[in-house]
């Protein structure tokens, strides 16, 4: 008999692995079991255990998929609708339809001599009635007119990125030479002329001497041009009185009013003019507006567009373009105090030292980085709704010219080559 019990002792010890696993399977059948028995009645369940020592290292319960599909019993299609399934409903697919109740207003710069100025071409930006992004659909709705690039040039030299200097440099003394070589060289479809100099903290340069650098560059160039004071308030409305007077009749931009001018003044003032002006709000939609409004008092619609301000990558720019963004589909849904076309000041993108500055190999060398900082900028304004541009590199302004060249003559994608294409084999 103890033979017998020892052996059994020694054939337990050999066959202890299994029988712990069998006795742990049978404990998980038991307990899973147990948990579905409850489950079933009750719906929902809760475990207590009262003087209970559980010794593991781990500790884990698994509900198996097979064990879920037992807990929760789908009952035929049959039985949920009371009837047989005889047929399927064919349906088609129909695509979603926007609409847009507003229209952006159609702004007209530059005059040619049949328009009564001395330009050599003229441009329309506005007349949109679908976001800028339906362009990419081929919706011509979206982008009537094509989108307007200025290049900017200086009455005085100022400190300039290298990248950017090394193509002007030889110009910067001269604002007339400048736009010449903006024009003739890197082919400008508009010039725009800051006159900084004007500024009581730089030169403090006298009005009438600023105006005759004005007929300079329109003499030396034949394309629409804007001109811009230096952001003086004071300064710059006296700037654009004598401005109004010499450049009657060919459109001119005016860049910029805003809320701390006297607009009762310089409004009334350029009423019977047909000066365009830039409307500059600091990233303020309610600013904005209230600058609108203003300005409706005096001028028409057909002679006003917003600047809701923007800036570089990395500086601002998700402020700049959500503003420009909530703008135009404000002005798309109705809002009438947002109906004007969007000028962007794209050079903006330089004021971020990445755009500029030496910095480490990862970076990529400042020549090609620069002109993709300003590109970047630009591109991200023109698809928040931007018809007016103001750059001034000149591979940033080509790279930006041949991408609305594209959305231009973009026409709507054919689903059957797409279809065609997802079913192709490979190989």
């Amino acid at each position: 008999m103890l033979k017998e019990l020892l052996s059994g002792v020694v054939a337990v010890e050999k066959d202890k692995e299994k029988i712990k696993n069998k006795l742990m399977n049978d404990l998980a059948n038991l307990l899973g079991n147990k948990l579905l028995e409850v489950l079933e009645k009750h719906g929902e369940f809760e475990i207590v255990l009262e003087d209970a020592v559980i010794e593991v290292d781990e500790l884990r319960i698994l509900i198996q998929p097979s064990l879920l599909r037992r807990m929760v019993e789908v009952p035929a299609v049959e039985e949920a609708v009371g009837m047989a399934v005889t047929e399927l409903i064919e349906t088609k697919f129909a695509e979603p339809e926007m609409k847009w109740d507003g229209k952006i207003v159609e702004v007209n710069m530059g005059a040619t001599p049949s328009e009564g100025g001395t330009r050599d071409r003229s441009f329309t930006i506005g007349g949109e009635t679908m976001p800028p992004i339906y362009r990419l659909l081929g919706v011509e709705e979206a982008m009537p007119h094509r989108p307007v690039i200025a290049m900017d040039v200086f009455d005085m030299r100022i400190p300039l990125p290298k990248s950017i200097k090394l193509h002007f440099d030889e110009v910067m003394d001269d604002p007339a030479e400048w736009a010449k070589r903006c024009v003739n060289k890197y082919h400008a479809e508009m010039i725009n002329l800051h006159l900084i100099s004007t500024d009581p903290y730089i030169k403090d340069t006298p009005a009438n001497e600023a105006i005759k650098v004005v007929e300079d560059v329109m003499q030396a160039v034949k394309v629409p041009i804007t001109v811009g004071g230096s952001g003086n308030p004071e300064k710059d409305q006296e700037l654009f009185i004598k401005i109004s007077d010499i450049v009657d009749g060919e459109k001119v931009l005016l860049n910029s009013l805003n809320l701390d001018m006297k607009l009762e003044d310089i409004a009334e003032y350029i009423r019977n003019k047909d000066c365009i002006v830039i409307a500059f709000t600091p990233m303020d939609l309610d600013k904005a507006r209230e600058l609108n409004r203003k300005l409706f008092d005096y001028l028409p619609r057909e002679r006003i567009i917003m600047d809701t301000n923007t800036a570089g990558i990395g500086y601002g720019l998700d402020y700049g373009f959500s503003v420009m963004e909530r703008a135009r589909l404000a002005a798309l849904m109705g809002d009438k105090e947002l109906q004007q076309p969007i000028a962007a000041g794209v050079t903006n993108a330089w004021a971020a030292r990445e755009a500029w500055l030496k910095m480490d190999v990862f970076w990529g060398p400042r020549e090609i980085r620069g002109p993709l900082w300003e590109t970047s900028t630009a591109l991200i304004n023109l698809l928040a709704g931007a018809d007016y541009f103001m750059m001034m590199h000149p591979f940033s302004i080509e790279t930006l010219n041949k991408i609305i060249d594209y959305l231009m003559r973009f026409s709507p994608p054919d689903p059957g080559a797409i279809m065609d294409w997802v079913g192709s084999e490979l190989g």
